[in-house]
């Protein structure tokens, strides 16, 4: 039950790149809970993520392998963390959390793109080779990548808006 949980049920065992099959089946798993309730999404983040963190230590006292390929629950918490600001849009405006897909498809690539490359605190937190580690450096990973959501959304939004009713059409 521990392994069907850690890998998400089963997608840690797809080829090439589990982190990046976890990070998809995580956000296709959010888009019923922040349609549902975006609180249901943050409550479900937040039960997932206390059981990640136990389901983690456990199987690492078990393994001798520092953070399996295999185990993307540290994807699904960090690609939820990710998905806040749309959550927070759906429930800002009562859309469907579809018709928000930019945000969507941003909060993916971005989550992936500091996953990998690990800037700053994200490589800082990877490298202490803990088994928090193995969740926290996603969890950064996606708190980075929810800021730049946020930021493209406000500029989108905002700053895209005003230029679109500040200049007239042409004749």
């Amino acid at each position: 039950m521990r392994q069907l949980f850690l890998s998400f049920l089963g997608t840690g065992y797809l080829k090439p790149a589990p982190g990046t099959w976890g990070s998809l089946a995580a956000v296709i798993a959010a888009l019923p809970l922040i349609n549902a309730s975006p609180l249901l999404f943050l409550a479900a983040s937040g039960v997932v993520t206390a059981f990640a963190f136990r389901a983690v230590r456990a199987e690492m006292a078990a393994s001798p392998v520092h953070d399996p390929s295999w185990i993307v629950i540290d994807e699904v918490v960090g690609q939820w963390v990710a998905l806040l600001p749309v959550a927070l849009g759906v429930w800002m405006t009562g859309a469907n959390v579809l018709s928000l897909w930019p945000g969507l498809v941003a909060a993916f690539i971005f989550f992936r793109l500091f996953d990998i490359w690990k800037p700053g605190l994200v490589g800082r937190l990877d490298r202490q080779e803990t088994p928090d580690s193995i969740i926290s450096d996603d969890i950064a990973a996606g708190l980075f990548a929810a800021i730049t959501v946020a930021l493209l959304a406000a500029l989108a939004h905002g700053a895209m808006a005003y230029v679109v009713t500040s200049f007239p059409a042409p004749a």
